[in-house]
């Protein structure tokens, strides 16, 4: 049974999700602050965790912070908050994926399930081309040795091209592969993922492109 920790001051979200998600199989411990939620994080050690913004003793976005010092678990934000602007902020400093308030509970339960599959997959060898290093079981992505500083987000869409080695993957199978059933939903947010991987991979890119487009089709890792 996976564990949930759920950081939310609101007690009838709490209540909401505990008995939503237990419904479908996760343990679910609740915190109505951010410094419970550390120290639950701490004690507990959960599988994945839910992260509302708008905290009595904290903003949600420096309790990421805190949390990604710490561990590496997925983190799902929950929050009525919906500029993009802020949302790629929270991307950027580690969190998993966003949902905006209100959502509807099969939603929150595939994007978790997408998050948890992208933290535990199987171990593999590494994939290599032009200076491009993918390892898969570090997490981490460098560029003649340089590690780039990815997103949870990033590095999956990363990890699937580099899985593909070489060869083309649809946009539909992107999307699916990173967010699961719903992925069809989320073709805004390959479109600025993939671009923010494109300004941190490739600098110049006169000099050298990792990621291809083929229009109409889909993605693909430049191969050796």
């Amino acid at each position: 049974m996976k564990r949930v920790l759920v950081i939310d001051d609101e007690e009838q979200i709490r209540k909401l999700l505990r008995i939503s998600l237990e419904a479908r199989g996760f343990e679910t411990v609740e915190a109505a602050t951010g410094s419970e939620g550390l120290q639950a994080l701490a004690a507990l050690r959960p599988d994945i965790l839910l992260l509302d913004l708008g905290l009595p003793d904290r903003d949600g976005a420096a309790v990421l912070a805190e949390i990604r010092d710490r561990s590496e678990v997925p983190v799902i934000v929950i929050s009525v908050r919906d500029r993009e602007a802020d949302i790629v902020a929270l991307l950027d400093g580690g969190a998993d994926d966003y949902v905006t308030k209100p959502f509807a509970i099969g939603e929150l339960v595939a994007r978790m399930n997408a998050a948890l599959r992208r933290r535990l997959g199987p171990s593999e060898e590494p994939f290599g081309s032009d200076g491009l290093l993918v390892d898969f079981e570090e997490r981490r992505v460098s560029i003649d040795g340089e590690i780039l500083k990815l997103t949870p987000t990033e590095y999956a869409i990363v990890a699937v091209l580099a899985r593909a080695g070489g060869r083309i993957v649809t946009k539909a199978s992107l999307l699916r592969e990173i967010w699961g059933p719903l992925g069809d939903l989320e073709q805004g947010s390959l479109r600025v993922h993939l671009s923010s991987i494109r300004r941190k991979m490739e600098g110049d890119p006169s000099r050298r492109r990792f990621i291809v487009t083929e229009p109409g089709v889909g993605y693909r890792l430049r191969g050796e």
